[in-house]
């Protein structure tokens, strides 16, 4: 009761609408996860925290997007169409780059390097799964977005490797950083501020990342989705010098001020900053990897609830949901419950319109 009293109340302010607004955000692509099966269960058996927590699905299902997730995703994407004859769409909240592990380990963890998240899939035999992305923008059904440059918390992570930090080295062998720490700042978050001092560090790497994001896809990013959440706000800043419009935000957002302390803002959809960026909050969630409850049922009801409020309907549904590689029937299974999402939100509302979140915060800008 309670639970559902807060979701009606959440959609209560910011932007209305009478059209019935349909986005899809799904994050974490481009990045690594879990390298292997075989990774994971050394890592497992050696005690590190890889099946606890909120992040146990992610390491057992979750790694880079092979070409046969991709034709899969975009088979359903594109099997359904809206009132303007458009297929369902993905905003593919990705990243750009991911640690160059060799070059680090080279030079005993005293500066990082990166390598383009095209180099990893080469790496990993999955070279052919980056044709897949561009078909997928041409046909406005997969909209790549920024994520951060990697989904990694640069600073603490080389710290704990320069001090011999047990766990974090164990995992670097394995090509992975993403385990859940028995003590001090997690990895995954990459914004997240352990000290104040690294947020000089933070700025450069949103600059980089953007300039990274504009050479692999061939446009500026314009929304931007800070991994996990944490996030200084000066870093706003920076993004908006270089070309994002429109920022995801939880609505009530914990800003991290380093040395463990934070500040509280209240957001909303289409609430805008000081720089002009336009916040676009989620309300829906359809995330079936690893889930017991009936999800399609659950994000209906949501989708419901936000239109009842005259608000889009903003779905977060994660990479996770659609990878096969480290086990096929996580990825059948969500294909054939997204696909069953999709067909009755067409039957439900057939004036529906599919947009990524980028169309979605032009039409708010518009409609202000």
């Amino acid at each position: 009761m309670i639970k559902n009293i807060i979701k009606n109340i959440s959609n209560l302010p910011g932007w209305r609408t009478n059209r019935k607004i349909v986005v899809i955000e799904s994050d974490d692509w481009g990045s690594i996860r879990m390298s292997s099966n075989q990774a994971y269960n050394t890592l497992l058996k050696a005690g590190l925290n890889i099946d606890k927590g909120a992040g146990a699905r992610y390491n057992k299902y979750d790694t880079l997007a092979a070409s046969e997730d991709l034709t899969f995703l975009f088979e359903v994407l594109t099997s359904v169409k809206d009132k303007n004859n458009n297929s369902a769409k993905i905003t593919a909240v990705s990243l750009v780059a991911n640690p160059d592990f060799e070059k680090i380990k080279n030079n005993n963890f005293k500066e990082y390097f990166y390598e383009p998240f095209t180099k990893t899939l080469e790496k990993q035999n999955k070279k052919d799964a980056f044709p897949l992305w561009k078909e997928g923008i041409n046909a406005n059904i997969f909209i790549p977005e920024f994520h951060g440059r990697e989904h990694l918390n640069i600073q603490p992570w080389l710290r704990a490797l320069k001090k011999g930090d047990k766990e974090s080295l164990l995992a670097f062998e394995h090509g992975i950083w993403g385990f859940d720490r028995k003590q001090g700042i997690g990895f995954q978050a990459a914004f997240d501020l352990e000290y104040s001092a690294d947020l000089k560090e933070q700025k450069c790497i949103i600059i980089d990342g953007l300039e990274l994001f504009e050479q692999i896809h061939n446009y500026r990013a314009r929304f931007f989705v800070p991994p996990n959440g944490p996030i200084n706000n000066r870093l706003e800043k920076v993004a908006s010098y270089e070309g994002i419009q429109f920022m995801s935000s939880p609505k009530i957002q914990t800003e991290v001020l380093g040395e463990g302390r934070t500040k509280k803002h209240f957001r909303y959809i289409g609430k805008q900053n000081r720089y002009g960026q336009t916040y676009i909050t989620r309300n829906a969630f359809f995330e079936p990897s690893g889930s017991s409850k009936n999800e399609v049922d659950i994000c209906l009801s949501e989708i419901d609830l936000a239109f009842k409020y005259k608000k889009p309907a903003v779905i977060s549904s994660h990479r996770i949901n659609y990878i096969g590689e480290l086990n096929k029937a996580n990825r059948d299974e969500s294909l054939k419950q997204l696909k069953s999402l999709l067909t009755e939100i067409i039957k439900r509302w057939p004036e529906v319109e599919f947009m990524s979140s980028s169309e979605l915060g032009n039409v708010i800008n518009n409609k202000k």
